[in-house]
């Protein structure tokens, strides 16, 4: 599983983060505004899992039911 949090520490980017801290989900972090615009996200954070891209209310239902 390869996880990437797009993030721009606003407050529901550190959510995301320490959800996935808390459920020791190895993850890799863009902080890089411009690349977020070259992919087409509007708001952050998002959080990418293998080939899909949650929002954040899609992200925190994941992070919740994934067993590790």
């Amino acid at each position: 599983m390869n996880v990437t949090l797009y993030s721009t520490h606003c407050p529901k980017c550190l959510v995301l983060e320490q959800k996935l801290k808390a459920k020791n989900i190895e993850y890799s972090e863009v902080n890089d505004v411009g690349a977020m615009l070259d992919l087409g996200f509007k708001q952050a954070p998002i959080l990418k899992v293998d080939n899909s891209f949650l929002a954040f209310a899609d992200a925190v239902r994941w992070i919740n039911e994934v067993e590790v």
